[in-house]
């Protein structure tokens, strides 16, 4: 298990997303109502960023064709997007964000 430092926990604040490349992975940090949770950034259906997408509560509306994914989770909330988006295992330590990898 690898442990990635993403961000400060300061950097996302509550309902917003940050856009984040860490190693060979392009990522959305989103912090829902105080909790992170980590995304892939690209969506599956198209070359929109989700961490520039429209956040409202759990869910994330790309910005490219309006799909929407669930960010807890990483399903797929509404069409046209049919492939979940990858979620990352997040911790929040010392007032930073950090995912597990294998």
């Amino acid at each position: 298990m690898q442990r990635l430092d993403l961000c400060s926990a300061e950097e996302v604040t509550p309902g917003n997303a940050l856009k984040v490349e860490a190693g060979d992975l392009t990522l959305a940090v989103f912090n829902v109502d105080g909790e992170y949770y980590v995304t892939d950034d690209l969506c599956t259906h198209g070359p929109g960023s989700l961490a520039e997408g429209y956040i409202d509560g759990d869910v994330v509306e790309c910005n490219f064709h309006n799909g929407q994914f669930n960010i807890k989770t990483g399903e797929v909330v509404s069409p046209p997007c049919m492939v979940p988006v990858k979620t990352y295992k997040t911790v929040v330590e010392n007032g930073r964000v950090f995912i597990e990898t294998d």
